[in-house]
């Protein structure tokens, strides 16, 4: 029996508003509380670091973080319902890391909300470490709010 696989190039390129609408539709199927056009809008004229995942022209994941003095601050960072579970959310949590590096930051941090282990599991296998929480950080269904955990790493 032979199992063929299919190799998947995939390259990173900027977010640009003319992606947006692309962008948008993925986070609208990924989450209850997804992001606003006008929270990328205004991350990228904010100049935060906002990179795609591409493979053939398909948006596969995406980071959206901003720099501080000796951190990056992860904002955003999703992948496609349709290519979760496939590792994409660790080569887009390297890239983060690479870049983070570059530019002289000594630690990552993030917030995830406490319901989404499946998140958590990925950071904390990533290297991330639980480093507090923050109550009601996140808005959740019925105007409820949801605590996050704020998770560090070390670069």
């Amino acid at each position: 029996m032979s199992a063929v696989f299919k190799t998947v190039e995939a390259q990173f390129e900027p977010m640009t508003e003319a992606r947006l609408d692309e962008v948008l539709a993925i986070e609208q199927r990924a989450y209850a509380q997804p992001w606003s056009r006008g929270n990328f809008t205004d991350s990228l004229r904010s100049g935060y670091q906002a990179q795609l995942l591409v493979a053939d022209g398909t948006i596969l994941g995406y980071f959206v973080a901003m720099k501080g003095v000796d951190e990056v601050h992860l904002l955003n960072i999703t992948v496609a319902p349709a290519y979760q579970a496939q590792g994409w959310g660790r080569v887009l949590l390297d890239a983060l890391a690479i870049w983070s590096r570059g530019q002289g930051a000594q630690w990552l941090w993030l917030e995830v909300r406490v319901s989404n282990a499946r998140a958590l599991q990925i950071y904390e296998r990533h290297g991330y470490r639980r480093v507090g929480e923050r109550r009601g950080y996140y808005p959740a269904a019925n105007g409820q709010r949801e605590d996050a955990v704020v998770m560090s790493f070390k670069l």
